[in-house]
């Protein structure tokens, strides 16, 4: 499981917070969902887990270890980590992409061949088509699976997922939350998943922790959030979808 036991963020020295006081346990296997607005600090607390941040209180645990026993090179190689802007190397192609983690823990080239073929097919990117491709012939959407399964590369038990699809278009949207959901059934990751859309958090989130100003509101199911809202601020945050979708009722 990942722990934040009263972790606090600050990057002015304590003038302010990014993040305060916050603990939370993720269960093996679940996917648990930062909600939150821009500034609330849900990509530093995700950040603080792979050690992108440090921490100015608290301890962050992975697997029963505090995260500062572990080399951060080494715990950011098997925490597979997928964000909004990708990241791909514009130089290599797809299938060398997907083959970096690989590389860096020393598996011959056969190896990372099949492993990055493996993981185009899981994420619906047929190698024969697209596996000798460069990042800028292909569209958003597929850019973004090909992050997926980069993060996936050296197996993982854990994936952090900061606003991977943002950007993207409604449409395409919904098809990677689909493609994510049938991921976590099939390979059983534990899954934290950043994102400001309610809608998202509700497809996608076992649980949905509520962060508002750095502090964490409310952490619970969906049904917990919507019908029994821990404060004012997420009881306003879930109204107005809860109105917007008795409204699209009844246009039907």
């Amino acid at each position: 499981m990942i722990s934040l036991d009263d972790v606090s963020k600050t990057f002015d020295g304590g003038a302010t917070y990014a993040v305060r006081n916050l603990s939370l346990d993720i269960a093996s296997g679940e996917t648990l969902v930062l909600l939150g607005s821009s500034g609330c600090g849900k990509t530093t607390t995700l950040k603080m887990i792979n050690r992108l941040v440090e921490p100015s209180s608290g301890a962050v645990r992975v697997d029963g270890r505090d995260v500062h026993e572990q080399d951060a090179a080494q715990l950011r190689r098997h925490v597979g980590y997928v964000f909004q802007g990708i990241g791909l190397f514009p130089h290599m192609t797809i299938e060398q992409n997907v083959a970096i983690v690989p590389r860096l823990l020393g598996s011959s080239a056969a190896q990372r061949r099949a492993r990055a073929h493996e993981l185009l097919e899981l994420v619906n990117l047929p190698p024969g088509e697209f596996a000798h491709r460069f990042p800028d012939e292909l569209s958003g959407g597929q850019q973004q699976r090909v992050g997926v399964a980069r993060a996936l590369a050296a197996d993982p038990a854990y994936l952090l997922m900061d606003e991977p699809f943002g950007a993207l278009d409604a449409l395409t949207r919904d098809v990677l939350q689909q493609e994510i959901l049938q991921l976590k059934d099939r390979l059983k990751k534990t899954i934290v998943f950043v994102t400001h859309d309610i809608f998202e958090a509700l497809a996608l989130g076992d649980r949905i922790a509520v962060l508002h100003e750095g502090r964490l509101e409310q952490t619970g199911t969906k049904e917990e959030v919507l019908g029994r809202p821990a404060t004012p601020f997420v009881k306003d945050l879930f109204g107005k979808p809860a109105r917007q979708l008795e409204a699209y009722k009844g246009l039907l």
